[in-house]
């Protein structure tokens, strides 16, 4: 929340840390846009990994400093040169790390003020068994947010946007709906059963033009595959393109369905109309794809058990993933078609 009205000519050097993961990092892209747009003559850098640095290229006027591939604290150290030679002066630490805190100390003892990334834990915790009907807790994007503001960069609530970009030529010209499909999550308790996911599958591509599945290699990519010589209409997408020619697709797509998973904030980055499928974990804990209404673009039970995880950890007590299993294919097509 802001505490002050921003001033566009404030001027100084604030490096932004953030390392993983890809959703998060997707995430923060709406608020360093959002400082960006507000402070035109503020220079701004970022601290990740170098698989992310394109990401934060997005942002125009926004330069990139990144480990080396191992991480290593000499890597890290010169990273921290990079920084203080640069007149970094503030430290808007996003991620609250072990690695992103030894920056933060470094460059506050050389007098470069700092502030951190609440992760507010016992909120997120205190939810758990709560049911369907929980009261949002402030979404990541905002606590970003929170954090320049603390350093004297408040800046107003971003926005999400459309950003139409070229289909991928791989893709062909678009013709008619298309929907995009994304069943796996990086933990197994947000991944749609695979036998229900096979229905849904046969609905979409009875239902559009064409049906793109997004994935990642090894099984992911073999059902992808398999569904693709199934169905005339059904497109595999990894290996196809990079992760950019995923979110060109994504930005031509009709309607989205993803789990709780880096692909829902992709399509967040894309602006495309979504449904997520949420199982053990909740969308009221902050991670909900940004700019989306929880009532019109999620699908998740009611159960005493719910949200069982924050971040996907764990395991089901029962054994069988009923709060995934009990969601019907039809129940998701019948939000698909309220999103169109």
């Amino acid at each position: 929340m802001m505490t002050r009205q921003p001033d566009p000519s404030k001027t100084g050097h604030i490096l932004i840390v953030r390392f993983s993961a890809m959703g998060d990092v997707a995430m923060s892209l709406f608020a360093i846009s959002a400082l960006r747009q507000t402070y035109p003559s503020l220079k701004i850098s970022v601290a990740t990994k170098p698989k992310f640095a394109r990401f934060y290229e997005e942002v125009p006027g926004v330069e990139v400093l990144t480990l080396d591939a191992s991480g290593s604290l000499k890597s890290l150290f010169r990273l921290i040169g990079q920084a203080r030679r640069g007149g970094v002066d503030m430290v808007a630490d996003i991620h609250d790390t072990i690695r992103s805190r030894i920056i933060r100390l470094c460059l506050g003892v050389c007098g470069a003020k700092t502030a951190y990334f609440r992760k507010g834990r016992k909120e997120r915790a205190s939810i758990k068994g709560k049911g369907l009907h929980i009261r949002p807790l402030r979404h990541n994007v905002l606590r970003f947010c929170d954090v320049f503001s603390e350093l004297g960069c408040p800046v107003p609530e971003p926005v999400r946007t459309a950003r139409p970009r070229p289909v991928p030529e791989v893709f062909g010209r678009k013709s008619g709906r298309w929907i995009g499909y994304a069943p796996f999550a990086g933990r197994q308790m947000k991944i749609y059963p695979e036998n229900l996911s096979r229905e849904l599958v046969s609905m979409m591509a009875a239902e559009f033009d064409r049906v793109f599945i997004f994935s990642g290699p090894g099984r992911e990519q073999e059902f992808a595959l398999e569904m693709e010589g199934l169905y005339g209409n059904v497109s595999s997408v990894f290996g196809k393109t990079d992760i950019w020619g995923e979110l060109a697709l994504m930005s031509n797509l009709d309607v989205i369905v993803t789990m709780d998973s880096s692909a829902m904030h992709m399509a967040s980055l894309a602006g495309v109309p979504l449904v997520s499928v949420w199982g053990a974990t909740h969308p009221a804990a902050g991670f909900m794809g940004y700019g989306y209404d929880m009532e019109e673009s999620c699908v998740q039970l009611d159960m005493p058990c719910r949200p069982c995880s924050i971040y996907g950890e764990g395991e089901c007590r029962y054994e069988d993933f009923r709060c995934l299993s009990g969601i019907s294919p039809e129940m998701i097509m019948e939000k698909v078609k309220g999103q169109l």
